[in-house]
């Protein structure tokens, strides 16, 4: 399989006493842009606490509450370098987020995370739909085993109805000598969030200081999203600090939803590239940012971001 094909891969849980619930989310792209399809179910699901139920639990007169999260988990290891992700999966829990955005996941990547899926167990733990959308997928190294993929999820509480895995511009970490191209590891997943569907995108812009790879990337991201409609979020580690010339144009539809407080390194944070950005406006599209904040956290590198949101409803037809 190319690197530079669109993957989409969809994985769908949900938690009803223990035992597994059948879902009808099914991977779908644009039809122009053709992608695989991949659809599989865990065994089985940890029952649902009270403690887990959703944050967006009713709708109230001004819209409908979501609580979103963001975290790079750094492939399961925290600043101990302990890799644990079972302890990442107790933080997420924790946060009692209804969507929740990862970065650097690994999937049988390699053996710093035992060759595991992440992605698919923290799924599993928290009892939530997941879509995966690798920035690389590569040959087993053994006949018979798993690809080995690396990339960026969504997790969400709420049933997914569409995703794609889009291309952006990238400097590739895994060939000599690269040069600035299309690759996957944009993941877009529409949830449907109380009868109303919502855009969740995911990213992981370039880390390198030169930032001419990201000023590609933020004018990819703005296209891809200038497609759709309606409520709009977008979650991820920018490796840049809200005020960095290359992060100014997203600043045009989107806004910052600001915790004031820094991310990284987790220990003792001195920058913030982690963001939960939301769409501005249009009279179906405004998200407004309640509050959000920096939960304290060794577990990876970088500090999870977590904002309350209320999505804007204008009349019936908005959210169905």
């Amino acid at each position: 399989m190319s690197l530079r094909r669109r993957t989409v891969q969809l994985l769908l849980t949900a938690a009803l006493s223990g035992s597994l619930l059948a879902s009808t989310a099914v991977a779908t792209a644009r039809a122009a842009n053709p992608v695989a399809r991949s659809l599989s179910f865990p065994a089985a699901l940890p029952a649902s606490s009270p403690a887990s139920l959703p944050a967006a639990t009713a709708r109230n007169e001004e819209g409908v509450p979501l609580r979103v999260a963001t975290w790079n988990i750094h492939a399961g290891t925290g600043t101990d370098h302990a890799f644990d992700p079972e302890r990442q999966a107790a933080h997420l829990r924790s946060l009692n987020a209804d969507v929740i955005g990862l970065q650097e996941v690994d999937r049988h990547w390699s053996d710093r995370s035992a060759w595991r899926d992440l992605a698919g167990e923290l799924a599993q733990r928290l009892g939530m739909h997941l879509f995966f959308a690798p920035v690389y997928s590569l040959d087993p190294p053994r006949p018979g085993a798993p690809r080995a993929e690396f990339g960026v999820a969504v997790l969400s509480r709420y049933r997914i109805t569409s995703a794609v895995n889009h291309e952006i511009t990238r400097l590739s970490t895994q060939v000599p000598n690269p040069v600035p191209a299309p690759a996957p590891g944009f993941g877009e997943a529409v949830v449907r969030v109380r009868g109303l569907p919502v855009h969740i995108y995911v990213t992981h812009l370039d880390y390198r200081p030169d930032p001419a790879v990201r000023v590609a990337q933020v004018a990819d991201t703005r296209r891809i999203m200038a497609r759709d409609r309606g409520p709009k979020i977008l979650l991820g580690d920018f490796n840049a600090e809200p005020g960095a010339p290359e992060l100014a144009p997203l600043w045009r539809e989107l806004t910052d939803a600001a915790p004031g407080a820094p991310t990284f390194p987790a220990e003792a944070p001195v920058k913030r590239i982690d963001f939960v950005a939301v769409s501005k406006g249009g009279p179906r599209g405004a998200v407004a940012v309640r509050r959000a904040w920096v939960p304290a956290s060794t577990a990876s590198d970088h500090r999870p971001v977590v904002a309350d949101l209320l999505l804007r409803v204008r009349g019936r037809a908005d959210h169905r």
